[in-house]
């Protein structure tokens, strides 16, 4: 039953994703963990795979198009490359089973993933929710900036590097506005730029899962991801008819419920 779920949930990752041209990777994780039964340390590594593969279809629209600045992306890509194979190599498997305790909870290190995969899913509904506000004042900035932030974007790499290692999520929603602001942008360069970024950060990350000797199923992966793309297919036909802008607030409003179903769950009644 909830794996028939799961699946039809991967459809709907795509869909989402062809539609609005990210944000669907967000529900990746959760959908692993909640209906397919699979655990946190492990669903953040499928998910680089599942969130590369997709990335992967979604930016080569964009090249296609002329709509992904290489110079920005390789600039962004040099610390947040080392950073993601760093984190799924090196600390990922460092991490012990159990860290603390606080009062009645065990912190674990899937319970750690979990808080911080929802904490960063409230922080994508934000933006999401105020995507349009948020698009203006960048496009307003953009006018102000006259000089390639070289320091911004080196930065915002580094931080979207390590965030994509530790859970196993994109992080589109940090890497635009840093587009815009520290290399100016475009709106539509910088979500295709930004596709290209996460579908290398995601699939050079899950090669750190498998230098570390990550067991992987594969059979189960691929088919998870072959529903996936068969949602972005569907996704990006129907895109034509409807407006991406206008479906991401209520897609925002739909990830902060589920940002904050995790953690009431596994703070509050998990452990009641």
């Amino acid at each position: 039953m909830f794996h028939s779920l799961g699946y039809f949930a991967a459809i709907f990752i795509g869909l989402s994703l062809g539609i609005m041209g990210g944000g669907g990777s967000i529900l990746t994780v959760p959908v692993l963990v909640y209906l397919m039964g699979v655990s946190p340390v492990l669903s953040t590594a499928y998910s680089l795979f599942v969130v590369g593969s997709t990335s992967v279809v979604g930016a080569s629209g964009y090249f296609r198009k002329g709509l992904v600045s290489l110079k920005t992306a390789i600039v962004f890509l040099i610390p947040s490359l080392l950073a993601v194979f760093a984190v799924r190599k090196v600390l990922m498997p460092a991490i012990p089973h159990e860290l603390f305790t606080m009062g009645s909870i065990v912190f674990t290190k899937d319970l750690l993933v979990l808080v911080a995969f929802a904490v960063l899913m409230v922080a994508a509904a934000t933006s999401m929710i105020r995507s349009k506000q948020a698009e203006e004042v960048l496009d307003e900035e953009l006018h102000h900036k006259h000089t390639f932030n070289y320091p911004l974007i080196l930065t915002i790499g580094l931080v979207v590097g390590i965030l994509t290692g530790f859970v196993g999520a994109g992080g589109g929603f940090l890497i635009i506005p840093a587009l815009v602001l520290g290399a100016r942008l475009p709106m539509k360069l910088a979500v295709g730029t930004s596709l290209a970024i996460i579908a290398l950060n995601s699939l050079i990350g899950f090669s750190g899962d498998l230098s570390a000797g990550t067991p992987i199923a594969w059979s189960f992966l691929l088919g998870f991801l072959a529903f996936a793309l068969g949602g972005i297919v569907l996704g990006t036909y129907l895109a034509r008819f409807i407006p991406g802008a206008k479906l991401k607030p209520a897609f925002g409003w739909f990830t902060l419920a589920m940002g904050t179903f995790i953690l009431a769950k596994e703070l509050l009644f998990h452990h009641a």
